[in-house]
């Protein structure tokens, strides 16, 4: 294996000896969205998920891991953590909460653990992209070992998939 950067995303799944492959991407830094990454990555969107780290009334914070193509329905989002209402978490509040930034976080290796859900389009698929930590690499990762990782459970959190 060729000596690289090891994101501590990756780390962790070397330690629990989960599968993954290191992809990187030019980041532009005016475009840091999902689609950006997929068309970056020239992966079909279906295929890349984001991030998003969500604040609620009744679980303070949560995650969900939806399609890159799709939008959080914050209503499922919020039935899936048990909370009656929740909201995406503010920008400024996000490293300092995960360590991770803007376009770079992942749903493993955040500073504490938090209670994550993935958008159920992604059970049945081989593999999925999410971000390995930074800007410019994401993780290929079967989305049942990214559940297992992150202690994850699939819910319904977009109305639609792309």
């Amino acid at each position: 294996m060729k000596k690289e950067h090891k994101t501590n995303a990756a780390r962790l799944l070397d330690q629990a000896h989960i599968s993954y492959e290191l992809i990187p991407y030019e980041v532009d830094e005016s475009d840091l969205s999902a689609p950006h990454v997929a068309a970056s990555l020239g992966e079909d969107i279906a295929y890349v998920y984001k991030t998003i780290v969500m604040q609620g009334d009744r679980v303070r914070h949560f995650v969900c891991v939806v399609p890159a193509g799709g939008e959080i329905n914050l209503k499922l989002a919020a039935r899936a953590s048990g909370c009656k209402k929740c909201e995406t978490l503010h920008l400024r509040e996000l490293q300092p909460l995960t360590g991770y930034i803007r376009g770079g976080c992942s749903p493993i290796g955040m500073k504490k653990a938090l209670p994550t859900y993935i958008d159920v389009s992604a059970q049945d698929k081989p593999y999925i992209f999410v971000s390995a930590g930074q800007r410019g690499l994401q993780l290929k990762i079967s989305p049942l070992d990214l559940a297992q990782q992150s202690r994850a459970t699939f819910a319904s959190l977009c109305d639609t998939e792309e």
